[in-house]
This record gives C-alpha cells, structure tokens and sequence, in this order.
C-alpha cells in the first residue's frame, strides 16, 4: 500500500513539474521525457504522465512543431536546419510544403546584404554561405540570387 501511494505521489509530482514546463512554453514527448528523466522521474511514470497531459490537451506535438517552425521562420531558418531540429525534438513527420522557403532565403538574403545582387564571385559565395548556415537548400539559394 505504501508503494503504491509512493507511486502516485512520484506521478503526481512528475505531472506537475511537466506542467510547469509547459507553462512556460510548449514541448514535444521527448523534450518533456528527457527533462523529467534527468529530474530523476522513472520512464513508467513518464509515460504515464504524458498520457495525462494529452489527453487533457495540456501536450501536443503537433502544436508544439507548429509554434517550433513559426518561431524559426521568423529568426530566417530555412526548411533543411528547420527539418532537422524538428527531427532532434522527436517530430518525424511535419509538413513544411506549405512555407514559401525561396521568397524566404531571398527576404534574408536582401536583408543582410540589400537588394542589389553580388557583383564578383567572391561576394556571391559569401552570400550563398550565409544562407547555406541558416538552413537553405541548394536551390532555395540559387533561386535567391535569380528572383531578382
């Protein structure tokens, strides 16, 4: 009986810590599991925590991706780093089809560097560098230098 009570009183206490963190901001399952695991919670009452938190809404990783790719576009991230950090977080899945990735690298690009174009290869390449450490793709980058 006393384990048993020991038991919930652990879940109930890795319930409220998750929901602490998600005041805070949202977070995927595995960013909410790798934190309550290191706060010393075992993975059962991990799971069973999640469990409770999504069926009262509290979690979702699709809302959490939705806010996660928002939040990268807006700091100018293109679609491969964007992918990528998803994957990180333990979002396997996401549909990036709909985010217009070439008019972004080319605002980041005007941006950084105003609107008119490279005059010598050497500045083309600088530029291409600096859209390739943001996460852009090949031909979101090419197609930056082309819109124009």
């Amino acid at each position: 009986m006393k384990r048993t009570l020991a038991i919930k009183t652990s879940i109930n206490q890795a319930y409220h810590q998750a929901l602490s963190l998600l005041a805070q901001r949202e977070h995927s399952a595995l960013e909410l599991t790798k934190k309550l695991s290191v706060k010393g919670y075992a993975i059962e009452e991990i799971e069973i925590v999640l469990v409770q938190l999504v069926q009262n809404n509290y979690q979702s990783d699709e809302r959490f991706a939705n806010a996660f790719v928002l939040m990268r576009i807006n700091q100018g991230k293109g679609s491969v780093l964007i992918n990528q950090q998803l994957k990180q977080k333990g979002i396997e899945n996401f549909d990036l089809s709909t985010i217009d990735f070439f008019e972004l690298a080319s605002n980041v690009r005007i941006k950084k560097y105003g609107e008119q174009l490279p005059k010598n290869y050497k500045e083309k390449a600088k530029q291409q560098r600096f859209l390739q450490s943001r996460g852009f793709g090949f031909y979101e980058i090419n197609q930056a230098f082309d819109c124009e």
